[in-house]
């Protein structure tokens, strides 16, 4: 499939071509200041790309719930994030792109850092370029260090056109 490049697709092509080692510091930088709140949280950006993303975060103090565990809140933050980032991989740049349900089940404990991996299929992305307004179940398979998967999510996202149709002249 070809992919349609957009804004935030051109920037991980530009760091895409980095040394490898760098790319995951620079990603991260880079999208931090597209959403200062990442950088805040220390979210670290691994894999890039228009059908996968993953994201990272680390268990440290300043991101632990009372049990030192990573908090609950980081938790679904890592999950939106990379469901976001993968969807806006794809989304056009004259459309905007919206959250519209975020759900999260805590199944059990976490241990050590996490990952969130999100997926789309050539279907979801098409459906972004074809259609003005829609909206896409993105997976996100979130683990911690031990392998396991301590949430399950599930992220509806929904896009509309950024410039509002013009409204007819007033009666």
């Amino acid at each position: 499939m070809e992919y349609k490049k957009n804004s935030m697709s051109r920037i991980a092509d530009k760091v895409g071509k980095l040394p490898a080692g760098m790319r995951s510091t620079v990603l991260s930088m880079m999208f931090g200041k597209i959403v200062p709140f990442l950088s805040t949280a220390g979210l670290r950006f691994e894999e890039v790309g228009h059908q996968r993303l993953t994201v990272s975060i680390r268990n440290r103090k300043k991101v632990q719930n009372h049990i030192r565990g990573v908090h609950a809140a980081a938790m679904a933050l890592l999950a939106e994030t990379s469901t976001g980032f993968v969807v806006g991989m794809n989304m056009p740049d004259d459309k905007l792109m919206l959250l519209k349900s975020m759900k999260v089940n805590y199944v059990r404990r976490s241990q050590g850092g996490m990952r969130a991996v999100a997926s789309l299929n050539a279907e979801q992305i098409q459906l972004m370029h074809d259609t003005e307004k829609g909206e896409v179940l993105v997976p996100v398979l979130v683990t911690d260090e031990s392998g396991e998967s301590p949430i399950e999510c599930e992220m509806l996202w929904a896009w509309i056109p950024k410039k509002r149709p013009e409204q007819g002249a007033a009666a």
